[in-house]
């Protein structure tokens, strides 16, 4: 009969590792729940951000808009001289 004594050792053991494995799992869920509340977070403030910027560029004038998205015509001045103006 000593099978027995072990056996309830065991599932005390058992039953231990369950209540431990319980607690870890709602650290876990509360950890994911606020990692996910401050990732929901961020993703707003950067579509916010990203509307700012859209709002100013929308506010550049033409020439500016058209000279930084063709670099070649960024370059153009700096032809001359060292410091950029013409001799």
């Amino acid at each position: 009969m000593s099978r027995l004594p072990d056996l309830a050792e065991r599932i005390e053991r058992l039953v231990l590792r369950h209540d431990e494995l319980k607690r870890t799992t709602a650290l876990l869920e509360q950890q994911l729940d606020a990692v996910t509340e401050e990732r929901d977070n961020l993703r707003s403030r950067l579509a916010a951000a990203r509307a700012r910027i859209d709002v100013l560029i929308d506010r550049l004038p033409a020439e500016v808009t058209q000279a930084a998205a063709s670099p070649a015509s960024a370059e153009a001045p700096a032809a001359g001289r060292a410091d950029g103006s013409a001799a």
